[in-house]
């Protein structure tokens, strides 16, 4: 980049005594004496080349040369100080972009609440939401085309990568409404067994598949897996047609499907951790306010705090 011919100080010198005309009064403005004013403005024509004022019978007026010079000088100096305004926001946290995957499901639960509190707090960040899997999301992280991933089940080694927990959700069985079982209010989990299944795909998120294939093979039993959907909105779809059954944290209940049942499970201890997740070495601000926000808003309390994910279903 090439070095700037105009120091700064002429310019603003410049600009000043362009607007005052009176080389007293522009020299009272800026703070300084009259002598170096004039030297300040001696030298900017110097590197001009021109004279930029005229100085006849007493009057200042500018030339032709100080007349073209003028509005680009207003407007380095103005960019100038929208510049550093603008990077003294970002430099703070109060603005910039925020780049955010989430899990699909997530927007039933903790998002839509975390990203309302954030806004409020910090209107001059635009949020750049992004919707992914888990397994995509921690690559995200490490290539560093994300700043926040806010998925389920992270994985339980990441030196790289530091997690959260925001909520824990329990597992509702998703019926077809014309299944035998969903005429129970609760169903025992062995009783899937005979019943082929519709699973999100390992690779979407690893932790998680294998927790929904642990349960089960804890109930007796190992899942025919008979169709893969990557998001659970199809999962529900695809149970609503007939072709399998599925198992799925408590929020997905709200999805509203006519042709869908949702059943408590027995046994019923297990839950499905939310997660928001970073690099521990980022130093963007804005991450650091993310994670405060967690840190503070209802999301972050137990679930039985903001709505009990264990009823009405």
């Amino acid at each position: 980049m090439a070095r700037p011919e105009l120091p700064l100080p002429q310019l603003h010198a410049f600009v000043v005594l362009a607007e005052k005309l009176h080389f007293g009064h522009a020299a009272a403005h800026l703070g300084i004496a009259q002598p170096p004013l004039s030297q300040q403005i001696r030298r900017l024509e110097d590197k001009v080349g021109h004279a930029l004022f005229s100085r006849e019978l007493g009057r200042v007026t500018l030339t032709p040369a100080g007349r073209e010079l003028l509005p680009a000088a207003r407007r380095a100096l103005t960019d100038l100080a929208d510049g550093l305004a603008a990077a003294r926001a970002v430099g703070s946290g109060q603005a910039g972009r925020l780049r955010i995957g989430f899990a699909a499901s997530l927007a039933l639960t903790v998002l839509p609440g975390l990203l309302r509190t954030f806004g409020q707090r910090f209107p001059g960040v635009h949020l750049d939401i992004r919707e992914m899997t888990t397994a995509p999301q921690i690559t995200a992280l490490h290539d560093k085309t994300i700043d926040i991933g806010l998925l389920r089940e992270p994985p339980a080694v990441e030196a790289e990568l530091g997690f959260r927990t925001v909520l824990r959700e329990p597992f509702v069985a998703v019926l077809p409404a014309t299944h035998p079982l969903a005429a129970q209010r609760t169903v025992q989990l062995a009783q899937l067994a005979d019943s082929p299944f519709v699973l999100l795909p390992r690779a979407a998120g690893p932790q998680l598949h294998d927790q929904i294939t642990g349960l089960c093979t804890a109930a007796g039993f190992t899942p025919q897996i008979v169709q893969h959907a990557v998001e659970w909105q199809t999962v529900c779809a695809l149970v609503e047609t007939g072709l399998g059954v599925s198992l799925a944290p408590a929020s997905i209940r709200r999805i509203r499907l006519k042709g869908v049942a949702f059943r408590r499970i027995e046994p019923s201890t297990a839950r499905t951790r939310v997660a928001v997740a970073w690099l521990k070495n980022d130093q963007n601000p804005l991450v650091k306010h993310l994670l405060a926000t967690v840190s503070q808003d209802p999301p972050d309390r137990p679930a039985t705090r903001r709505h009990d994910l264990t009823k009405h279903y």
